[in-house]
């Protein structure tokens, strides 16, 4: 099996897939295996694992992101942190993305949605949030995000079963629950619904990655959003230095942006992807 890029030339993740392909692929037998539960828990295992990675990854940048409320402005954080992220990523994606340039413009008005929904407007908005709210608060709004997940599958025409419908009731008790210490809030402040909306916004690109066209690469697309993201920001962050000033680089602030950049942009959003 033999993967082409824009120009003919066979890409590397296009080697790596077929290789996997080829290895996955079962033998031809006499009678078809029905498929088992132990068989389907084995196949969603690595999807599963990089998925619970990535969720780490993310409480950890809630942490940092608090970390940097008094010393980076919200929207400049965001901004320097997926530079970083481009810069890690370049050196695996730069070369495949040029091949594939002609698939990432057919399909530019997908890629700039999943860039400004996951990149621009998710990661800045909970750098808005951290300015007000504790890293523990972070987490656990952002454990609403599954719920949205599932109430946009069920908007595709999936279906949700008692069982799901039930736990999805039980999460979002749970986290007014935590919230509101031991009550319901009857109102959130202004930070608790920046995350809210956070949440919103991720699992609106959770939902849009769904949809990402087959031929496009997985780190081609991950490096273009990245890029896109990173210059729909341009705007606010020239707002953002004329209005509130820059921050000044030390140690304390170099390095949450370089942690930010290579570990909850590009690991994370890589092993979400």
């Amino acid at each position: 099996m033999k993967f082409l890029g824009c120009d003919g030339r066979a890409t590397a993740t296009g080697r790596t897939t077929a290789a996997l392909l080829d290895r996955v692929r079962p033998e031809p037998s006499g009678t078809d295996e029905p498929a088992t539960a132990k068989n389907l828990v084995r196949g969603a295992g690595p999807g599963v694992l990089l998925a619970l990675v990535a969720t780490v990854v993310w409480s950890g940048s809630f942490v940092t992101s608090r970390a940097l409320h008094d010393s980076v402005p919200p929207v400049q954080a965001a901004f320097w942190g997926w530079l970083v992220a481009q810069l890690a990523v370049a050196p695996f994606a730069a070369r495949e993305t040029w091949w594939q340039r002609r698939l990432v413009r057919r399909h530019l008005g997908f890629v700039t949605l999943a860039a400004l929904l996951g990149v621009t407007v998710y990661n800045t908005l909970v750098n808005q949030a951290g300015l007000t709210v504790t890293a523990g608060n972070m987490g656990l709004i952002m454990a609403a995000s599954p719920v949205l997940m599932a109430l946009y599958a069920r908007l595709g025409g999936a279906r949700l079963g008692a069982r799901r419908v039930t736990g999805m009731l039980i999460a979002c008790a749970g986290v007014l629950l935590l919230v509101g210490k031991g009550s319901l809030p009857t109102s959130l402040a202004a930070g608790e619904l920046w995350m809210l909306a956070a949440a919103v916004s991720f699992a609106s690109y959770s939902a849009l990655l769904k949809r990402r066209p087959a031929e496009l690469g997985g780190v081609v697309f991950l490096f273009t959003t990245f890029v896109l993201g990173a210059l729909m920001l341009l705007p606010a962050y020239g707002i953002s230095l004329a209005v509130q000033g820059g921050f000044e680089p030390s140690a304390s602030t170099v390095g949450p942006l370089v942690q930010v950049g290579v570990l909850s942009s590009a690991v994370a959003f890589s092993a979400w992807n």
